[in-house]
């Protein structure tokens, strides 16, 4: 029986066109969820107090994420072709399995630039620089595992632009007091989750040479799981108090930190399906923050 999931409607798309879906990562929306949350959360402290986050921004982000994510995929994959052709959980990936080509992936990632410009432009002049401003992060994240053991820092960086973009959305300008420690939060998630991710890899990363956190932390990884956990809960803390945040947001934060904690007393970095559950249970550390924001602001 089918169900009613991205994976399936990726499978009922019509053949030619489901690698280009997946090459853009539709199937996985989990790491769409990650790009899309800290823009939430942004939005959310935006918003006036005793009001809803606007609804036209939240849905106008939701397709940028969509777009910059399978963007930053395709990006990613062009980069690690022959990367992921000697992996076994990417060999499948369209490049490496050559069901499409590398001019026919750059002419699908012009399309999706070409879109996301467009949501951009519908934004005021200080969020579309500013939002330009992430590209070159976008275009140079996929070579980081190659010269460095912490890509995921890279990454950190890359995914949590908006939390800086969605204030300045709504406001016109940052409030660097508010923003930049929730943007310093979301980098520390980042760090969290893709240390987790990254551990899925790590037996074929060794064979074919790249670096992660996952090998540079080894066995020592929860301890920094936990301190990245403790850097994040602290920051929030900062950012909500900076924008006169109310009980509802600090309850929020206490159920992220509940949830980061039991999720990294029970990681087994050694087994790939166990690390894939856990990564993609971050959506719900997100969800539980902007739930936090809203009823903190009503």
């Amino acid at each position: 029986p089918r169900s009613f999931s991205a994976a399936e409607l990726v499978r009922a798309a019509p053949a030619p066109l489901q690698p280009y879906l997946r090459l853009m990562r539709l199937h996985q929306p989990a790491g769409t969820w990650l790009l899309y949350l800290p823009c939430t959360w942004s939005i959310g402290l935006a918003a006036d107090p005793g009001s809803l986050p606007d609804w036209h921004m939240l849905s106008l982000f939701g397709v940028g994420a969509v777009l910059m994510r399978g963007a930053g995929c395709t990006i990613n994959d062009m980069w690690d072709s022959d990367f992921d052709r000697k992996v076994a959980r990417t060999a499948t990936r369209p490049l490496a399995a050559g069901d499409i080509s590398t001019f026919q992936s750059f002419v699908f990632l012009g399309g999706q630039l070409s879109l996301a410009l467009y949501v951009l432009m519908c934004l005021n002049y200080y969020s579309i620089v500013l939002g330009a401003a992430s590209l070159p992060l976008v275009v140079t994240y996929p070579l980081m595992k190659r010269i460095t053991y912490w890509p995921q820092l890279v990454l950190g960086l890359t995914f949590n632009w908006g939390a800086l973009l969605g204030w300045s959305a709504i406001k016109g300008s940052c409030d660097w007091s508010v923003c930049l420690p929730l943007y310093f939060s979301g980098i520390m998630w980042t760090l969290v989750y893709d240390t987790i991710y990254a551990h899925q890899d790590k037996r074929d990363d060794i064979m074919i040479g790249v670096k992660s956190t996952a090998l540079h932390f080894k066995e020592d990884t929860k301890q920094w799981l936990s301190g990245f956990s403790l850097a994040m809960l602290f920051s929030l803390c900062v950012a909500g108090m900076n924008c006169n945040q109310t009980f509802p947001y600090y309850s929020a934060v206490a159920a992220v930190g509940a949830h980061l904690a039991h999720q990294i007393y029970t990681l087994d970095i050694d087994k790939p399906e166990h690390c894939w559950k856990k990564f993609a249970s971050n959506r719900t550390v997100g969800i539980l923050l902007f739930t936090g924001i809203v009823l903190g602001n009503l």
